[in-house]
């Protein structure tokens, strides 16, 4: 199951190695990990723009799952700036993290957005991608200690 969700990750994001990826398991049920996250993303100052469901179509195509969903988050304002200047960063925008339920536990999956600068070497963006990997490893380290 682990392995499919981050293949599904790699076709959305490119080819996946150790440190293109951001991974943690937290040891909160489905439901209490989704509520966490959110609110460690709003506490970090960014807004919860969409909660997509993937598990519906996982099943419709014959997987057993568990929960999973696609958080995306980011910074209206900082958005609309960035994609002003930059057009070719609207696919990559806003930003997101894959949240999964396995066993009694909830894995949460992300690209590391510093990835980026090996794409878009202007250094403008390349503190952006650096100051966004930040703050996504920081949600993260947040919902591994959270209880």
């Amino acid at each position: 199951m682990r392995r499919w969700l981050i293949a599904l990750l790699a076709l959305w994001t490119g080819t996946v190695g150790a440190d293109e990826l951001i991974m943690a398991r937290v040891t909160q049920s489905f439901p209490e990990a989704m509520n966490n996250l959110q609110q460690i993303i709003r506490e970090q100052g960014y807004v919860v723009s969409r909660v997509q469901r993937v598990d519906i179509g996982l099943t419709t195509s014959g997987f057993q799952t568990a929960e999973y969903r696609l958080v995306f988050f980011g910074k209206p304002e900082e958005i609309r700036q960035l994609t002003a200047r930059h057009p070719e960063l609207i696919p990559y925008l806003p930003l997101e993290i894959v949240i999964f339920a396995e066993g009694d536990d909830s894995i949460i999956l992300a690209a590391s957005p510093a990835k980026l600068a090996e794409f878009y070497p202007d250094p403008e963006l390349g503190r952006q991608f650096s100051r966004w990997d930040r703050d996504l490893r920081a949600i993260f380290d947040a919902m591994t200690t959270a209880h």
